[in-house]
């Protein structure tokens, strides 16, 4: 069975129709004993834009999920986002952007990440166990024996549902979820707030700092 999607969503509130999404970032977690991260972080008041040509993914999860953190003036602030897991996936030109106010610096600053420019996929990004927390996406999407409307905690075809999310109570085990075998994902155009991954691996990793605000897309 496979199914294609195109188009983009905002999440305003939490969780409804899901499609997945992907993300990166350079930090690399500790992974727990089943071989899943637990996103145990306060996410920071910037969420960051990603690009890729493409996903290809294994083991493909859906959850809706809240991520708590702050406002950049510090306040606490809660983020509704679809939590997308993969197995495994590999990532071709990926592209992250994230831009900071820094008025001494003709008003922002921003920071970009770019990995993966190859065809050759020994040469593109790959992630083992990548939860990501995103809150809009565009892509063109193709999904392999897709399941719509599993409860949440007995999706089985990926890593799992991230058990400090499950026990902080930021995700409800009983809710809505999907699965697939495998899915595959080009033209990425994404806005998260929070990446982890048991394994990060990001050949040809440029950063680039610059004044002014340029981001991915």
């Amino acid at each position: 069975m496979e199914s294609q999607v195109r188009g983009g969503t905002r999440w305003k509130r939490f969780a409804v129709v899901m499609v997945p999404s992907v993300a990166a970032t350079a930090a690399i977690g500790v992974a727990l004993a089943q071989g899943a991260l637990a996103a145990s972080f306060s996410v920071s008041g910037q969420s960051f834009k990603v690009t890729a040509k493409s996903l290809e993914g294994t083991g493909f999860e859906q959850y809706g999920a809240i991520d708590s953190g702050y406002t950049l003036t510090g306040e606490k602030a809660d983020h509704p986002v679809a939590v997308s897991a993969f197995s495994e996936a590999r990532i071709q030109k990926l592209c992250q952007s994230v831009v900071t106010p820094v008025p001494l610096f003709g008003g922002a600053v921003s920071l970009t990440l770019t990995a993966g420019d190859s065809t050759d996929q020994q040469r593109q990004v790959y992630a083992k166990n990548l939860y990501i927390d995103v809150e809009d996406l565009g892509a063109d999407a193709t999904f392999r024996n897709i399941d719509i409307g599993v409860a949440a905690k007995d999706a089985k075809k990926g890593p799992g549902l991230n058990q400090d999310e499950v026990a902080n109570k930021k995700t409800n085990p009983y809710g809505f979820a999907q699965q697939a075998e495998s899915a595959t994902l080009t033209d990425v155009k994404q806005t998260a707030w929070a990446t982890t991954a048991g394994t990060f691996k990001l050949p040809g990793l440029h950063m680039k700092l610059q004044t002014g605000k340029h981001e991915c897309y």
